[in-house]
């Protein structure tokens, strides 16, 4: 799997603020060695033709994020708060 780039100071700034840092570095390193492992419960977001993508950090945030083929990574464009 490709690398994580490196995120935006607005997004660090969100995952400190709510105390969630840890969490999302532990899941960008399992992002990037297995896609399909099932703590991360990735889904394709709609409308699918836009290749926006959702792991889950905990039961309450999930990293939005897009493959990103002229650099050959994975992009975290977003933390959101996620209800089941």
């Amino acid at each position: 799997m490709p690398p994580v780039l490196p995120i935006k100071k607005k997004l660090k700034d969100d995952l400190l603020r709510h105390g969630i840092r840890k969490k999302f570095d532990a899941k960008a390193v399992l992002i990037t060695t297995n896609i399909n492992h099932p703590g991360l419960h990735v889904e394709k977001l709609e409308p699918k033709e836009f290749g926006v993508y959702s792991f889950r950090i905990d039961r309450k945030y999930r990293a939005l994020f897009v493959f990103r083929p002229d650099k050959d990574a994975i992009e975290i464009l977003s933390i959101t708060v996620h209800y089941n």
